[in-house]
């Protein structure tokens, strides 16, 4: 795909009406960055006047099977500017994928293979339904004009950044600050990342704060091939569970938006009570005002609980439905007072007598013997209520209710 280098025009102006300020505002909550504000207030002024929806771009590649409530950040962003009526284009970065993204990276990010990618497409976009309106969403794959573009198309796009631009991003002028390899495809990846902005001829994309770089090639890439530039709006990333890193697979901190009702509510329960906030500002669709009252409150003295709740609820409700919220907070608060779940896991072992160690690891409720002993050192496991604290203890035949930490149950038969 080649287009023509040509000057962009100046974009008429139109009216700022309120609708206009609402739809900025929208924009803007928990945001991080808008660039440039007043570019973005043109173009929602011109949807307005002449009913034209923007086109709004989320480009997400496949790098794993399943995604998290981190993920669902910036698309809780593309939701609110699709309620608004604009269009929302969920970007399957297929393509992207073979290349790796290098944003935030000190080494260089090992390509997926093309069955990798496929796989974890598979369930994409079907798990981002769960937050966009899949009736109102156009689903695209980047391969679709970055595999025609061919080597020729490559160069010519190449040629329209220089090396020193490149640099300017922070993680490849570090690493080659500190002499670190940088691989020259690894260029290549904000550049095809720009050129979907150019084939999509999208008015925004959105992105994590990560992306900022990536985000401003499109806009830079969209004025070479004489298009108006899109705007770029970055969201926060969103600490995990551990209040410190933020949410993703690989720190085993992480809420998927596929979990069972009962362990995203219990999970959603266990956050700080600072990060409970942060929470509510980037995953909760409370009116703010709503939002700001329900913290006075808690600041009045109000259980900070309640709040923790109403957003568990909310959140269990969105990915599940209201009926699951709702068990699932029974279930909490029975397992809160020391009750045993209504359903577990029933499993059936034999070697009796067995040690607590294998007997953990072969019920699936430890990854192995020796994190079962650290689990029973740590005062982690408890048998038919009570306390384990002898990593020696050998069960014999029998029927027992297993617990590890305070949601991992089941009911071990051993012969």
């Amino acid at each position: 795909m080649s287009l023509p280098s040509t000057p962009v025009p100046a974009p008429p102006k139109h009216p700022v009406t309120d609708r206009v300020l609402s739809a900025l505002a929208i924009s803007k909550r928990g945001c991080d960055e808008l660039l440039p504000e007043p570019d973005w207030i043109a173009k929602l002024a011109r949807s307005e006047a002449t009913g034209v929806p923007l086109r709004i771009k989320l480009g997400m590649d496949p790098t794993a099977p399943d995604l998290h409530l981190g993920h669902t950040v910036v698309m809780n962003k593309m939701r609110q500017l699709q309620d608004l009526g604009h269009t929302v284009i969920f970007l399957v970065g297929d393509f992207t994928s073979m290349i790796g993204d290098p944003s935030g990276r000190n080494t260089t990010r090992p390509p997926l293979t093309r069955e990798q990618i496929e796989d974890n497409a598979k369930t994409y976009y079907q798990q981002a339904s769960l937050v966009l309106d899949p009736a109102k969403t156009e689903v695209r794959y980047n391969s679709e004009w970055s595999d025609p573009l061919g080597a020729r198309g490559l160069i010519q796009l190449a040629a329209k950044y220089t090396v020193a631009r490149m640099m300017e991003r922070n993680d490849f002028s570090e690493r080659f600050k500190n002499g670190t390899p940088i691989s020259v495809h690894e260029f290549l990846y904000p550049l095809m990342q720009g050129y979907d902005s150019v084939a999509l001829k999208s008015d925004i994309e959105l992105g994590g704060t990560d992306q900022k770089f990536n985000l401003l090639v499109g806009r830079a890439l969209q004025s070479e091939y004489g298009q108006e530039p899109q705007c770029i709006l970055t969201m926060p990333l969103l600490e995990g569970l551990d209040g410190v890193e933020k949410m993703s697979k690989s720190k085993g901190n992480t809420i998927g938006i596929t979990d069972a009702p009962n362990d995203m509510f219990a999970k959603l329960l266990s956050i700080s009570d600072t990060l409970m906030w942060r929470y509510f500002t980037l995953l909760s669709f409370l009116p703010e005002l709503e939002m700001a009252k329900l913290k006075a409150e808690v600041d009045g003295g109000r259980n900070p609980k309640d709040a923790k709740v109403l957003l568990a609820k909310e959140i269990t409700t969105r990915f599940h439905s209201a009926a699951a919220a709702e068990a699932a907070e029974t279930d909490f608060n029975h397992r809160a007072r020391g009750g045993v779940p209504d359903q577990i896991d029933a499993v059936s072992l034999s070697g009796a007598p067995l040690g607590i160690g294998a007997l953990l690891k072969q019920a699936n409720l430890a990854p192995s013997s020796s994190e079962a002993l650290r689990l029973v050192d740590g005062n982690g496991v408890r048998i038919d209520g009570g306390l384990i604290n002898d990593r020696g203890l050998k069960l014999g035949a029998g029927t027992y209710v297993v617990q590890v930490g305070k949601r991992k149950f089941a009911r071990v038969t051993l012969s």
